[in-house]
């Protein structure tokens, strides 16, 4: 089960707003015991780009061995 503040992972590609599958979020809310999930997507300077309402399935933990990703981001 996801906790506010957890660091997370999307699990697949959100077109709408540019996020792309293994994008980095945080969750800031939890709604109904964990049916849903409130996450917060930002960009290198720490500006939100998205805060979405999502599924536990659309995101998943960070896992011990991943490292984090730098990756190009259309603002427009």
């Amino acid at each position: 089960m996801f906790e506010e503040l957890d660091t997370v992972v999307l699990a697949h590609d959100i077109g709408k707003y540019g996020l792309k599958r293994g994008d980095v979020g945080v969750v800031v809310h939890v709604y109904e015991n964990g049916k849903a999930i409130e996450v917060e997507f930002v960009n290198a300077e720490g500006k939100t780009v998205a805060l979405l309402t999502l599924s536990p399935n659309d995101i998943r933990s960070i896992a011990r061995n991943e490292i984090f990703h730098v990756r190009g981001f259309n603002t427009a």
